[in-house]
């Protein structure tokens, strides 16, 4: 703990918020969003907010920087910052205050840059604003910048656009644009989210270890207690607008007081539970029994290689000169059996995408083989094999919930989508029972088939897309990130009804991911990849408590874990089954 966090209310804080209300005008009439909330950051302290989507976190980080929406006003309460009333500040002091004295690194990098502007100039421009360097002096301190944040290359980089650099790399760019100035205060809006766990232990220990050197407080917003626990002093706990919580970071986990603070902390995976332990006692069932894993393969990939062809600039192809492809993967195997769960992990870019989509025939192979039921799919191109018999049998649940449904259509169409398309149905009595048996296995309540995706919540949406994927009873799910962008206690009642399923339909999963945790509680072998190739394969427990691979223990250990969390027991089997709520 800092000297900052154990001297806390001893000295005047940097930044102090005192029964905070913010209002957001709608169509039917003002909505609460913050509702009187309190918390207070020490000069040199890390405090984290943490709760769920909806809970008022960024909202109150937006009001700190006055960056609201037209629709959305602080109705009462106080923002003090070094003295300054924030509140009430015109609009000429925040922008002077942005950026040099108070810096934000928000949730998406690529949406905060301007994707035409060389990331270097876009330094520059915050650089130039705040007086903190001239036109001839901004181009070395934008490099200077870049290496701070350990930019290899950085010259080089400097001219680079944002869809030239990936996410990692826009990461830093964007805390090297907050940090650019060297603000008293740092807001953190989620700065890991839909990072790989070494990308987001390194941008967490950059943040960590500037907020030491520079002599910053810092705010970190997150839904990941996980996270909080590992870098943050104190920790406020919201819910639904309102400060349920706060506490040291220990004093939070040992003894929480909150009922909600509790369902966080266990829902929360970690190597000492089951998936079943994830669950609030009233949500839990029975386990089903699932059915032995068979000796014989459902999948077999042998030799797989996808090369994505550069692209050349049109003069280099007059003179005959052509660019390397790139070997996305590069002539891997593996297999999975009937009944089987098959983790697929590994950084971005590692491949494992790219591996799944050529497995459900969304991307050709440049070579090798892919066998399901002793059928080989690359011989039907992926274009066609939408109309192969064998398409029914093979299904996707996609990472964003959202995106991966029409937004025109409604629950209960999505659903029925597969049932007219690859089983042909066309009575709608008869695909409307479907979609309302579907919908009771998925535990999406009736009521909501006729809702468009923008008025269900991401439980909920998840919950439609693998109602969908399972419509046509497919051997093979497989399923891409499927808890990324959901909150921990909707990630446990999904992880547990996707288990419920597996054990129920004796289906198969290929379980594509980064969170090794989600892996350990759901798969019963893991397949670990880095830059195209399998570096580690065996049983979950074996590779996950004894890895033998350098790059497995590397991603061991970056996944966050707080010592005041449960003991790491070690793993636990997978849960054969799990009640799902």
């Amino acid at each position: 703990m800092s000297a900052a966090a154990e001297s806390h209310g001893h000295n005047p804080p940097l930044l102090a918020v005192h029964d905070l209300c913010v209002e957001f005008a709608t169509r039917k009439g003002p909505v609460t969003a913050v509702r009187a909330v309190n918390l207070q950051v020490a000069k040199g302290e890390t405090l984290g907010i943490v709760g769920e989507s909806g809970s008022g976190k960024s909202v109150t980080s937006y009001a700190v920087m006055r960056i609201l929406d037209r629709a959305g006003r602080i109705v009462s309460g106080a923002i003090n910052f070094s003295g300054m009333r924030l509140h009430d500040a015109d609009e000429a002091m925040m922008s002077d205050l942005r950026g040099r004295e108070i810096s934000m690194i928000f949730q998406n990098p690529r949406a905060a840059l301007n994707p035409i502007r060389p990331v270097g100039k876009q330094i520059e421009d915050v650089l130039i604003r705040h007086a903190q360097a001239t036109h001839d002096q901004a181009k070395p301190k934008a490099i200077e910048a870049l290496e701070k944040v350990r930019i290899r290359d950085a010259a080089r980089r400097y001219h680079a656009y944002p869809f030239e650099l990936s996410g990692g790399m826009c990461q830093r760019v964007v805390i090297a644009i907050a940090l650019a100035c060297r603000p008293q205060l740092l807001i953190a809006d989620e700065p890991t989210t839909g990072l790989d766990v070494t990308t987001q232990k390194a941008v967490m220990e950059l943040v960590s270890e500037l907020t030491l050197s520079e002599g910053m407080s810092t705010l970190l917003i997150t839904n990941d207690l996980g996270l909080a626990g590992e870098y943050c002093d104190r920790i406020v706990v919201m819910e639904k607008g309102e400060v349920v919580e706060q506490q040291d970071t220990a004093g939070l986990f040992t003894a929480p007081a909150h009922p909600y603070t509790r369902r966080l902390i266990r829902s929360t995976p970690h190597s000492a539970a089951t998936i079943r332990d994830l669950l609030p006692e009233d949500l839990k069932t029975p386990p089903l029994l699932a059915s032995a894993i068979s000796e014989e393969p459902l999948l077999e990939v042998t030799d797989l290689v996808k090369v994505f062809e550069a692209q050349t600039p049109f003069l280099q192809r007059l003179r005959g000169k052509r660019e390397a492809g790139y070997r996305a993967v590069d002539g891997i195997g593996f297999s999975i059996a009937r009944g089987e769960s098959v983790g697929l992990v590994g950084e971005s870019g590692c491949g494992k995408s790219t591996t799944s989509a050529m497995v459900m025939r969304l991307l050709d192979a440049t070579s090798g083989s892919i066998r399901f039921k002793g059928q080989e799919l690359t011989a039907v191109s992926a274009a066609d094999f939408a109309r192969s018999p064998l398409r029914r049998e093979l299904q996707m649940v996609f990472q964003d919930p959202h995106e991966s449904l029409n937004p025109r259509a409604t629950a209960a169409q999505s659903i029925a989508d597969p049932l007219r398309r690859l089983e042909g149905l066309s009575d709608g009595a008869a695909i409307r029972a479907r979609v309302e048996t579907l919908a009771a296995q998925v535990g999406l309540p009736p009521e909501l088939l006729d809702r468009l995706p923008h008025q269900l919540s991401g439980g909920q949406k998840a919950r439609v897309g693998i109602a969908r994927a399972i419509a046509t009873r497919p051997e093979l799910l497989i399923l891409d990130e499927p808890t990324a962008a959901l909150d921990v206690s909707v990630q446990a009642v999904v992880l547990n009804l996707l288990a419920d399923l597996k054990a129920q339909f004796g289906m198969s999963y290929l379980f594509v991911s980064h969170d090794l945790e989600v892996v350990r509680l759901l798969c019963d072998r893991v397949i670990v990849m880095r830059a195209g190739h399998i570096v580690e394969t065996g049983p979950t427990a074996q590779v996950l408590s004894n890895p033998q691979a350098e790059y497995t223990r590397e991603l061991l250990s970056a996944i966050p874990r707080p010592a005041h969390l449960p003991a790491h027991a070690g793993h636990r089997a997978p849960a054969t089954a799990a009640g799902a709520a």
